[in-house]
């Protein structure tokens, strides 16, 4: 398995020799601007260039995978620049009809038993924020559990913050990688969107034995974790083993 980080949400995971590109954000830097309601207004996004060139992404991918359609996840170069026969897998049937709507051909529904290539993709549960109001607000999201004999299992969270429903996630399927969004992106006045470094912790004690990578930082104008103070955060409780926090275009192999 390898993991390479490319920009805010956005990685290619190789696994059981497919290529699969999850949640594209393709855009250049500045492309749009900062989202409402948060900090940093005078900044546009994405808030930093691609490590790699677009053709280097999509070169190779076998399937993409959508957590949800929100724009730092699915943006309009993704939709411009993405083959649109390549296998498109998303979370609801809504979301099907929207990514049809932009020309692709190939798009499937992520259930508890979707199969691609011998690799079995089970759809997870998340909440992106905390409230009533703001969940419904942002909407559904999913993460996916990637299962296959000869590869350790990969749990890819999403846009979620920690709730009882990751610990139920984590009992169930006991994942030996995770990758979290833990950026603890923001708007104002209605709190975290995403995990931030007290989510990664509760994580890591439900999931010691795991490896965490924390993605979705300092790409988008609206995050409220650094990279500098989540390694500083994880140094200080002693579990940098256990916690990657990658540069973008930074790779693991596990």
């Amino acid at each position: 398995m390898k993991i390479t980080q490319i920009r805010n949400a956005t990685i290619i995971v190789e696994y059981a020799g497919k290529k699969i590109l999850i949640d594209p954000m393709l855009a250049k830097k500045n492309t749009y601007p900062a989202f409402p309601n948060t900090i940093r207004q005078d900044q546009g996004n994405p808030s930093v260039d691609l490590p790699i060139s677009v053709n280097d992404i999509i070169s190779g991918v076998d399937a993409i995978i959508l957590t949800h359609l929100h724009l730092d996840h699915f943006d309009d170069a993704a939709k411009e620049l993405l083959p649109k026969e390549i296998k498109m897998f998303v979370q609801n049937q809504n979301d099907a009809e929207q990514v049809k709507s932009f020309g692709f051909q190939e798009v499937e529904v992520l259930t508890k038993d979707t199969v691609f290539e011998g690799i079995q993709l089970i759809k997870t549960t998340g909440e992106h924020g905390r409230g009533e109001k703001l969940l419904a607000l942002m909407g559904e999201v999913c993460g996916v559990v990637f299962k296959q004999p000869t590869e350790k299992t990969l749990y890819i969270a999403g846009d979620t913050v920690w709730y009882n429903g990751i610990q139920q996630e984590l009992d169930t399927h006991k994942p030996d990688i995770i990758v979290v969004n833990g950026g603890d992106n923001q708007i104002i006045g209605f709190g975290s969107l995403i995990m931030g470094k007290d989510d990664i912790y509760e994580m890591y004690k439900a999931a010691p034995q795991s490896k965490i990578i924390s993605v979705h930082m300092e790409a988008v104008n609206h995050w409220g974790l650094a990279r500098a103070e989540l390694k500083t955060f994880i140094n200080d409780k002693g579990i940098s083993d256990h916690i990657l926090v990658p540069d973008d275009g930074e790779s693991y192999i596990f």
